[in-house]
């Protein structure tokens, strides 16, 4: 792999952090992730999105900032010799943003975050983990957490609409869509392989979507 910052990005129960933890061990290289388990607001905003919806993604948004402001202090991350996974792009604050809050509240949220996007280098390789709305229901139950078990078909409908209009929007990204939806690269060590031969290509900046 000649890419050297690389983003493994999808919807709640994708698989992202999975598949992000999976390839920075097969290429030897450093994982941050996103420590959405701290935030004390996300369980009350599954409860009751309209209410915690603004403090929520602030929360979020605060603490992409710091961790991807550390890594750019305290790493090399453009030495070709290195690798660094990580399991969210700072985008991801403004496109959650986008699906969760009122207009007046998006338009504040977002010069904060315009504010915070200039210090924040964007990934080299952007790695978009889709799969089909059913199947991240599964996925979400299956893995049990309690705040998460009441979301709803068309939210998870919303925010995937969002991502792809984004990759649309920003032809300069270099963005790898790969539909899992009908394999299980957890479980079944050919499928896994299927992706490593995927992800270690070379691509030009667009959206490349790979069906498994």
């Amino acid at each position: 792999m000649k890419y050297n910052l690389i983003t493994v990005e999808g919807n709640t129960g994708a698989g992202k952090t999975t598949l992000a933890n999976m390839l920075a061990k097969e290429y030897g290289g450093e994982l941050i992730l996103e420590e959405f388990v701290d935030n004390p607001f996300l369980p009350k905003f599954y409860k009751e999105p309209g209410r915690y919806a603004f403090t929520t993604e602030l929360y979020f948004m605060a603490d992409r900032f710091h961790q991807l402001k550390q890594l750019l202090q305290t790493r090399d991350i453009f030495n070709p010799d290195k690798r660094y996974f990580t399991d969210y792009i700072f985008n991801k604050s403004l496109l959650y943003a986008k699906v969760n809050l009122e207009e007046d509240e998006y338009q504040l949220f977002a010069r904060l975050f315009r504010i915070m996007y200039a210090e924040i280098p964007e990934p080299q390789l952007l790695i978009y983990v889709h799969s089909e709305v059913d199947r991240l229901v599964k996925n979400i139950q299956k893995r049990g957490r309690g705040f998460e078990q009441s979301v709803r078909t068309e939210y998870l409908a919303s925010v995937e609409k969002i991502y792809f209009e984004y990759f649309k929007q920003n032809p300069h990204l270099r963005v790898l869509v790969l539909n899992t939806t009908n394999i299980d690269f957890v479980h079944n060590p050919e499928d896994f392989q299927k992706i490593l031969q995927i992800v270690s290509k070379d691509y030009e900046p667009g959206t490349h979507i790979m069906h498994l």
